[in-house]
């Protein structure tokens, strides 16, 4: 997937407030960042189906749901994720997370280091688990698996 191929990217991401909800302020604004950086820079391609897409996050009965549109807003697909597969890394993530915000208060810089590739590696786990769950029906690259995995951390901060 070429990166300078402004049909296979995302023009817009809308979080579900209904089923998603608001979360606190430092949350909202992982939320937000994410975002952003999916609309300036991602590579999202639907299978059989031109871009850019718009798309609709969702939860409902414990699943990620992709409301993918064209660029004008028709429905293009309905896509289901059970977040059931992302319970174990999440909560990896979080703890390297916070194994990360102590060492930054008393650890030393190679520490520091050490835990934060650890915390890559942990967030690159879950990007890949992200685009083998999708494979068949969205090509993205690991960039944007990292940013939509991140919203689903959020999703499950939130929980």
């Amino acid at each position: 997937m070429s990166g300078d191929d402004q049909s296979s990217r995302l023009i817009a991401v809308t979080l579900d407030d209904a089923s998603i909800g608001r979360a606190a302020p430092d949350i909202e604004h992982e939320r937000a960042v994410a975002i952003y950086d999916l609309v300036e820079e991602s590579q999202f391609r639907l299978k059989g189906a031109p871009g850019p897409y718009r798309l609709l996050l969702s939860l409902s009965e414990r699943r990620l749901v992709f409301d993918i549109r064209s660029e004008s807003g028709d429905p293009l697909i309905l896509h289901a994720l059970s977040l059931t597969p992302f319970t174990k890394i999440v909560k990896d993530y979080f703890l390297i997370c916070d194994s990360y915000r102590q060492a930054i208060r008393v650890g030393s810089p190679s520490r520091i280091e050490a835990i934060d590739m650890g915390r890559r590696a942990i967030h690159n786990e879950g990007s890949d688990a992200l685009r083998a769950r999708l494979k068949g029906k969205v090509e993205l690259d690991l960039d944007t698996a990292r940013r939509l995995f991140t919203l689903i951390c959020v999703l499950h901060w939130r929980g």
